[in-house]
Formats: structure tokens, C-alpha cells, sequence
């Protein structure tokens, strides 16, 4: 085998990982998996497992805020 072959033989090897890397990272599921990962990250300590209270509390008040917010505009909408 001639030294171009052997070229031509790597990079089709070279691609052909490529490719396969770029389809599982495309993948619905590798996604949603990772997606699910990182919000899971900012709620838990994916080392020790224990939650993250400061972001839960940050959350939830958000969240109340924006249930208070809708409740004062309907208030004052009727």
C-alpha cells in the first residue's frame, strides 16, 4: 500500500469518527440527557448529591413573585 492509500485510509477512518461522534451528539436523546444533566446541576451537587438550596430558593421566589404578579393584574383588570 502506497503512502497516499495509507493517507486516504486515515482520514476516511478520521471522518467516519467524526461523523459518529457528530450523530450521537445530535441525537434527541443525548440532548434531553444532557440537558436534564445541567438542570439537574444547578439544583443538586452532582458530586455529593446534597441540593442546592440557594438556587431552589431563588427559584421559589421567582416563581411566587410571578403567581403574585398575575394575581394583582387580574385584580386590578376587573
Amino acid at each position: 500500500m502506497s503512502s497516499l492509500e495509507r493517507e486516504i485510509e486515515e482520514t476516511r477512518q478520521h471522518l467516519a469518527v467524526t461523523i459518529d461522534q457528530l450523530l450521537y451528539r445530535a441525537s434527541p436523546k443525548t440532548i434531553v440527557s444532557r440537558e436534564v444533566t445541567g438542570i439537574k446541576g444547578h439544583y443538586v451537587d452532582l458530586d455529593t448529591g446534597e441540593p442546592r438550596t440557594d438556587n431552589i430558593l431563588k427559584t421559589v421566589g421567582v416563581v411566587a413573585g410571578v403567581v403574585v404578579l398575575f394575581a394583582v393584574i387580574r385584580k386590578v383588570a376587573r
